[in-house]
C-alpha cells in the first residue's frame, strides 16, 4: 500500500464519529496528501450520526481503507477492526484473546518515512475498553499499554529507527504514556474530546490530538535528529475528486433518508443546541411514571446535543441517540440495594453524570429501568426488556408524538 510511495510525514485522525456532514475538506486533503503522507486513525471512526445507523458502517469502512494506512481501534465500532479488509490496516499493541493472550490486531507496522524506519503502533486505554458493550468484547481483553509497547520495543528495537503511537486512551493518559516510555517519538492522541490539542512535549516525545468530527488533524514529520509537529484545520472545499464519487453517492443517498420529518418540535426544544441533560431528565420523568419502573437511571453521555430546528427529522433523531440503545429492566448489584447514593457514585464514575428519577430515589432499589449498556456493563444484568428504545422514548418527549 505504501510501496511506491515516498512518505514524508505522518497524518493523523481522531473521533471521526461519522461526521459525513462537514468531511468533504477531510476527505478531498487526505486524499490529496496520501501520495507523501501516511494517513492513520485513533479511533472512533464509526457511530455518531444517522450516516451509522442506517448505512451499518459501510461508509465508514470504505473510506478507511480507501484514504488510509493504519487504524487504531476505539471503543465505538469495535466489531467492525475485526472485518478483513479493516483488519488488515488495524493496530493495537495490547488488545489480545483472553484465553491465549495471542493478539487480535497486528502490534505493529513498520514503514519507511523519510530517511526513518519508523514503527507505527496503537494501543486502547482499559477505559475505553471497558467502554465497549459486553458482548462485543466477550472474549477480548487489554494488557496495560505501557508494558505492552516496552515489550513490542525490546521485540522490535533492532527493526525501526522511530516509534509512533496511536492512541485511544485520552490527552491526560497519553501525557503518562509519553513520561513512562521515554523511546516513543511521536503519541498520537484519541478517546478524549479534549481541548489540548498539543503538541505537548514529555521529554523528547511528542503529544498531539488533531480536532475531532473531521474538523482537523494532527501531523508529525522528521526533521533532523527529531521530530515537529502541529495541528491544523483542513482547508475549506465543497466537492470530493472524482476518485471519491462512489463515497459522495453513498454519502447522498443516507443523507435523502435523513431528512425524512417526524414531527414539529415542542417549544423547549426548538430553535437551539439541544440540552440533553434536561431532555435526559423529561425522558427519565416520563418513563418513569409510563412504565411503572421503580426507578429510572440514565447516562447522559447516551445522548449528543445537536443544533435543533422547528422539526425533528430522523438525522436529528439519529443524532441525538446514536447508539440504539434498548431499554430494559435490571438488577441492581447486591452492595448497592439499600445505598442508592453509592449506586449514582458508582455510575457516575464509570460513564459520567447519570439522571435518575424519581428523585430522591427510593431508599431500597432492587431493579431500575435504564439501558442495555448499563444493564450490562456496570449493573447486575438485564430482567426483561422494557419494549421500547430509548430514541421512541426522546422522539415522544421532543415532538409528543408516536415514534416512526
Amino acid at each position: 500500500m505504501t510501496a511506491a510511495r515516498h512518505l514524508r510525514r505522518i497524518i493523523a485522525t481522531t473521533d471521526f464519529h461519522s461526521a459525513f456532514d462537514g468531511a468533504v475538506p477531510m476527505l478531498t486533503h487526505l486524499h490529496a496528501r496520501r501520495h507523501d503522507s501516511l494517513v492513520v486513525d485513533c479511533g472512533d471512526f464509526f457511530e455518531g450520526t444517522g450516516y451509522y445507523r442506517l448505512g451499518q458502517g459501510r461508509i465508514e469502512r470504505d473510506v478507511l481503507v480507501r484514504l488510509y494506512d493504519a487504524v487504531a481501534p476505539g471503543n465505538h465500532g469495535w466489531v467492525h477492526h475485526f472485518e478483513s479488509d479493516l483488519h488488515g490496516i488495524t493496530v493495537c499493541a495490547n488488545a489480545v484473546d483472553a484465553e491465549t493472550g495471542n493478539p487480535l490486531f497486528r502490534p505493529a507496522r513498520l514503514v519507511n518515512i523519510g530517511t526513518r524506519r519508523v514503527a507505527v503502533t496503537g494501543v486502547i486505554g482499559p477505559q475505553a475498553f471497558n467502554a465497549i458493550p459486553a458482548d462485543q468484547r466477550a472474549g477480548h481483553r487489554v494488557t496495560e499499554p505501557v508494558q505492552a509497547l516496552r515489550e513490542l520495543m525490546l521485540t522490535h528495537h533492532h527493526q525501526a529507527d522511530s516509534w509512533v503511537v496511536l492512541s485511544h486512551s485520552g490527552f491526560d493518559e497519553d501525557l503518562k504514556l509519553a513520561a513512562a516510555c521515554p523511546f516513543l517519538d511521536v503519541v498520537f492522541a484519541g478517546h478524549c474530546h479534549s481541548e489540548r490539542p498539543g503538541p505537548v512535549p514529555v521529554g523528547d516525545t511528542l503529544v498531539l490530538k488533531g480536532r475531532e468530527l473531521a474538523a482537523g488533524y494532527a501531523l508529525a514529520e522528521p526533521v533532523g535528529a527529531g521530530w515537529v509537529a502541529r495541528v491544523d484545520s483542513f482547508p475549506p472545499t465543497a466537492v470530493l475528486p472524482r476518485e471519491l464519487a462512489p463515497v459522495q453517492e453513498a454519502i447522498d443517498a443516507v443523507h435523502e433518508e435523513l431528512r425524512t420529518p417526524l414531527g414539529p418540535l415542542r417549544a423547549p426544544y426548538a430553535n437551539g443546541l439541544l440540552d440533553r441533560r434536561a431532555l435526559l431528565t423529561d425522558v427519565a420523568g416520563r418513563l418513569h411514571n409510563g412504565l411503572g419502573a421503580e426507578a429510572v437511571l440514565l447516562n447522559e453521555t447516551a445522548l449528543r446535543s445537536p443544533r435543533l430546528g422547528t422539526v425533528l427529522t430522523q438525522g436529528d433523531l439519529l443524532a441525538i441517540e446514536p447508539f440504539d440503545n434498548q431499554l430494559v429492566h435490571a438488577h441492581v448489584p447486591g452492595r448497592f440495594l439499600t445505598d442508592p447514593a453509592a449506586l449514582l457514585a458508582h455510575l457516575t464514575a464509570q460513564t459520567g453524570p447519570v439522571v435518575s428519577a424519581p428523585r430522591p430515589l427510593p431508599d431500597r432499589l432492587p431493579t431500575v429501568l435504564t439501558t442495555g449498556y448499563l444493564a450490562d456493563a456496570y449493573l447486575g444484568g438485564r430482567t426483561r426488556q422494557a419494549g421500547i428504545r430509548l430514541s421512541q422514548a426522546v422522539q415522544r418527549t421532543l415532538t409528543d408524538g408516536e415514534s416512526r
